[in-house]
């Protein structure tokens, strides 16, 4: 099994960049909640961009700490780190 020197917790980065998409993509919704209510925030233009930029950052992030967990799970080597962190991450 590859990785786990983190626990597998960058999955955990992964799956709140996917939820902060879905916040997004709900933002203008006006179906509703089991309790009646809009289930999409109305947070204006500007609010969404900076959820868009936060995940950007951490689809960055959960790929810095996969390459870290390899190497020090000793499934990547030194010069294969640097060649997947580069190709991955420029």
């Amino acid at each position: 099994m590859s990785g786990g020197f983190f626990d597998y917790n960058q999955y955990k980065i992964a799956q709140m960049a996917d939820d902060i998409e879905f916040l997004i993509q709900d933002n203008d919704s006006t179906k509703k909640n089991d309790y009646g209510e809009d289930i999409g925030n109305h947070y204006p233009k500007e609010i969404i961009e900076k959820y868009k930029e936060a995940v950007i950052a951490l689809r960055i992030a959960e790929k810095m700490v996969q390459r870290v967990d390899y190497l020090e799970s000793g499934d990547d080597g030194e010069a294969s780190f640097l060649e997947r962190w580069k190709e991955e991450l420029g």
